[in-house]
């Protein structure tokens, strides 16, 4: 018996909370409602960085970002590094990216047979950050409040083109796959359609605007003003110029909107793949799993994107469905670097294929709806805005977040889900908070990990700078395509390939004969 597909649709900056299979009230997300209703939500799950680059290649490989040096949306996913498109591959799956991985490097495929879009943002070494310059503002490619001020609806914009472009390239994919199995290949797959949206510009189309009315969308829950804020939130807030220039409660909430807009559009992208899957009969032989990257602050204590490890920025929606999945939610912390072993497990492999070490841990038991006694996640964020690495440690109920310049943070998630009061300082849970803090010293050595970080800064703004005067090639993927031999073409008889294209196969010919 072959081992399930994987398919893996993933959005761009969705934070769980804006959806209703988290508990959103006005939500219009039904098929990721009824994929959580059908299978497993994971409701403590994390990304690794609370940045698209880093993140993602932390959930390619299974690895802290720091151990593979993926430290910014710059930094070189280096081709040595095994991710599980490797790994799928070797147990003999046909593997297929659709979409956004924001690869950086000239190896643009990690492992995946098929690629089926070009990526979205570029490939070399242009967003490079500078800590030795930290706080100052890079006005070129990062973001500002005018991203928030121009917020609403538009007939198209780049993302929704590229997210339209997304679903048409997977979803043939898909077809081809129904295609291949008519004709007796029974390879399975694994298939990451990955999209763009809910990610800023918060600019909707406007059949997803107009399912909303202004009336139903909540302001944030809670506004910290600047002064008050952490250092290291401040630094962020100075960044993307949230300190400086004020936002209308009309701003915000259009933001809010067109957000929302953008769940239910992603969400619409979704229903297209498990359409397409169910079309092609391997609907109930397929493990969905539906993730982002990292989630958005939206306004919630006066911040926005992401780049923290608050809730709404460094947690992400998990939910599995498919066979072998229970039905429920899952309590456990857990986070993207847990999702190659559990892939690997799914394939049919074991830890003893494994090229590197990872840092995650199958969740198939939870999904499975067994207990497991593991219940952490590990964050680190070492890109924009900030002059040292930021460690967050998730165990439990406790949630520790610590910079060397900063003092510490610690929350306490089941009594303070806003995350409101800061008790690193308070008695109650001095020895929680001496332990964390021993836990961060014995993991990272923070002055190393910074040295590295400059180290590689350096490096790539030189070769960014030389590319820029012409050296060497650009590596934006250009998808492969020889349209001159695609439907029908003088090489071959028209009957042929339209039996070849057309799925569901006929049984037997239009005369009736077999």
């Amino acid at each position: 018996m072959r081992p399930p597909n994987i398919v893996v649709v993933m959005a761009d900056q969705l934070a769980p909370q804006f959806t209703g299979a988290y508990g959103h009230k006005v939500a219009k997300t039904p098929n990721i409602d009824a994929l959580a209703a059908r299978g497993m939500r994971f409701d403590a799950a994390y990304c690794n960085s609370p940045l698209c680059a880093p993140s993602r290649f932390a959930f390619m490989s299974g690895q802290l970002i720091s151990r593979i040096a993926a430290y910014d949306n710059a930094s070189e996913f280096r081709a040595s590094v095994p991710t599980f498109a490797h790994y799928l591959k070797a147990l003999g799956y046909r593997t297929c990216l659709a979409g956004k991985m924001h690869f950086v490097g000239p190896d643009q495929m990690h492992g995946f047979q098929d690629r089926v879009t070009t990526d979205i943002y570029p490939a070399d070494f242009a967003w490079t950050p500078d800590w030795e310059a930290h706080d100052e503002r890079i006005d070129k490619w990062y973001h500002n409040m005018a991203t928030v001020k121009e917020s609403g609806v538009a007939v198209a914009t780049f993302q929704t083109d590229y997210d339209d472009e997304v679903e048409f390239a997977a979803h043939r994919w898909l077809i081809d796959r129904g295609r291949d199995r008519a004709a007796g290949d029974d390879a399975p797959f694994c298939l990451v359609a990955s999209f763009i949206h809910p990610h800023d510009p918060y600019v909707a189309k406007a059949e997803w605007w107009e399912l909303y009315e202004d009336d139903e969308i909540a302001m944030p829950d809670l506004v910290v003003p600047a002064d008050t804020q952490d250092p290291f939130s401040r630094r962020v807030m100075d960044g993307i110029e949230a300190s400086i220039v004020p936002l209308t409660d009309e701003e915000v909430r259009r933001a809010r909107r067109a957000y929302l807009g953008n769940v239910s559009y992603f969400d619409s992208k979704l229903g297209a793949i498990v359409k397409a899957l169910d079309d092609i009969g391997e609907l109930e032989n397929t493990i969905l799993v539906v993730t982002a990257d990292h989630g958005d602050m939206l306004g919630e204590r006066g911040m926005w994107y992401k780049m923290t490890f608050f809730e709404h920025s460094a947690r992400v929606p998990l939910i599995f469905a498919g066979p072998g999945v229970a039905q429920g939610s899952a309590p456990n912390a857990c986070s993207l670097v847990d999702l190659l072993p559990t892939f690997l497990e799914i394939g049919g492999g074991n830890v003893e294929a494994l090229g590197e070490p990872v840092d995650g841990r199958s969740l198939m038991p939870l999904a499975r709806g067994e207990p497991d006694p593991v219940d952490e996640a590990i964050g680190e964020y070492c890109a924009e805005m900030t002059p040292y690495p930021v460690f967050m440690i998730r165990r439990g109920d406790l949630k520790y977040i610590h910079c060397d310049p900063d003092p510490p943070q610690l929350y306490h998630l089941s009594r303070d889900p806003k995350e409101t009061v800061n008790v690193a300082d308070d008695p109650a849970y001095h020895n929680a908070a001496l332990n964390f803090a021993a836990e961060v010293a014995d993991r990272w050595d923070s002055e190393r990990l910074r040295a590295d970080v400059i180290r590689t800064q350096k490096s790539r703004r030189a070769l960014h700078a030389a590319m820029e005067a012409g050296a060497g090639e650009r590596w934006d993927y250009n998808p492969p395509r020889d349209a001159s031999r695609e439907y029908v073409r003088s090489h071959m008889d028209w009957t042929v390939a339209a039996a070849h294209y057309r799925y569901p196969p006929l049984k037997e010919s239009p005369d009736g004969h077999a």
